[in-house]
């Protein structure tokens, strides 16, 4: 089967698969049409990856059922043996351990950032006794199996769960199945900055739980005591239940249209001991029907998943994203605040920055009704951004793969 186990190190004295491509590069993602011939190549093989010398100068995944068919891991012309992948790993669990100290504050956060820990379409979080783990690439399924129980010994965790990424069929050519250590729950529940979640495993989307968000949420409930706050997009409640909790808002307000994380989100208010009402509704329409009513909020989240996963996306992602702040903005009250994020990578934050700032000038829909037109300033609302963050420092960026810079937030005072 394609999506069988291999070993993390093959026998070196064995003929090694090799990748030859038109050209050097530094990249670590090297698309299909970069490659000039390939020699006794499977899909998921670890290949020597050759250029314009006789000795390899990397090794990397290769699957040539991807448009990414070549993931590169190791610079450099020696073999990686079971050592090297060993101490790499040892690195990604030192790094959050020792360097950022991260179980001091939490028991969810993220072990392994593919690129940018060196592990190219493979990403791991740690939430309490249990690693999730979320594979992009078929290599890394393949080594799965090998990489979860060493990794869940570095860190202390009994368990261990494997799910491949939405569309990695249509990426990847196959949907294997998940595969999780005996015994693994089905839910945990954890602790962030004193504040408690569930984390659902089974129906929940990525990992399980949104660990780049963990000091914006912390952040963003020093401006909430006494104030109306919306979460759009709210998911579990991550932003809602900070706001209820260590932020003591008056009122808390969170909307998402997928049924199975409210459940949990109502679950995390209660664990919390808070309240939060929380709605199942599609954003857009609720957006509409509250501008409509006159509703406005002190502080909105506008927190959107992933809108751009592929380049095809780029143009219809951005302009939902452009809908979506410039309705997110006629919420806000004068003077209050608006805190929008962006997840998609193929989003520059220069772009990002563009459209938010053009929603905030932007004429209502031109089939929107008069009462709705009427509530838009007539110039725009005024929004000044007064701080800029990113994922949590548990998510590095490697200089050799700009995409791992993947998420923006923007704070802005709406006048």
């Amino acid at each position: 089967m394609i999506h069988q186990r291999a070993e993390l190190a093959p026998d070196a004295s064995a003929a090694v698969p090799a990748v030859h491509l038109k050209s050097f590069t530094r990249a670590t993602l090297v698309y299909r049409k970069r490659i000039a011939r390939t020699e006794h190549a499977r899909p998921g093989d670890l290949v020597a990856v050759y250029a314009d010398r006789s000795e390899p100068f990397a090794y990397g995944i290769y699957n040539p059922r991807s448009e990414l068919a070549l993931r590169i891991l190791w610079r450099g012309a020696e073999y990686p043996t079971q050592d090297a992948w060993s101490r790499r790993l040892q690195d990604a669990v030192s790094f959050r351990h020792e360097f950022l100290r991260l179980p001091e504050t939490t028991a969810a956060y993220r072990v392994v950032h593919a690129e940018s820990d060196l592990f190219s379409g493979f990403v791991v979080d740690r939430f309490g006794p249990v690693l999730s783990a979320e594979v992009f690439s078929l290599g890394f399924y393949q080594r799965a199996s090998s990489i979860m129980p060493e990794l869940a010994r570095l860190c202390g965790t009994p368990h261990w769960l494997v799910r491949p990424a939405p569309g990695f069929e249509s990426q990847e050519g196959c949907q294997p199945p998940e595969i999780a250590s005996d015994g693994c729950p089905d839910a945990v529940t954890v602790t962030e900055n004193n504040v408690r979640f569930r984390v659902q495993f089974q129906g929940s989307h990525k990992t399980g739980f949104f660990c780049d968000q963990r000091d914006n949420r912390q952040a963003l409930a020093r401006f909430c005591e006494g104030r109306r706050v919306l979460d759009l997009c709210c998911y579990t409640g991550g932003f809602s239940v900070y706001a209820a909790s260590q932020g003591q808002a008056s009122e808390v307000t969170g909307i998402d249209l997928d049924a199975i994380p409210l459940k949990t989100a109502k679950q995390n208010a209660n664990l919390n001991q808070c309240r939060v009402r929380f709605t199942q509704a599609d954003v857009f329409a609720w957006m509409r029907d509250m501008i409509r009513n006159g509703q406005q909020y002190d502080v909105v989240i506008l927190d959107p998943p992933k809108l751009i996963r592929a380049r095809h996306e780029i143009e219809e992602g951005t302009r939902r994203h452009f809908a979506l702040n410039r309705l997110a903005m006629q919420l806000v009250s004068k003077g209050g605040l608006l805190l929008t994020c962006s997840c998609a990578g193929l989003l520059s934050e220069a772009e990002f920055t563009r459209l938010v700032f053009a929603a905030s000038w932007s004429e209502p829909e031109p089939d929107a009704a008069e009462d709705i037109k009427s509530l838009y300033s007539c110039g725009g609302r005024s929004a000044r951004v007064f701080h800029r963050s990113g994922a949590a420092p548990d998510h590095p960026v490697i200089a050799s793969c700009p995409e791992t810079e993947y998420f923006k937030a923007m704070w802005l005072r709406i006048d």
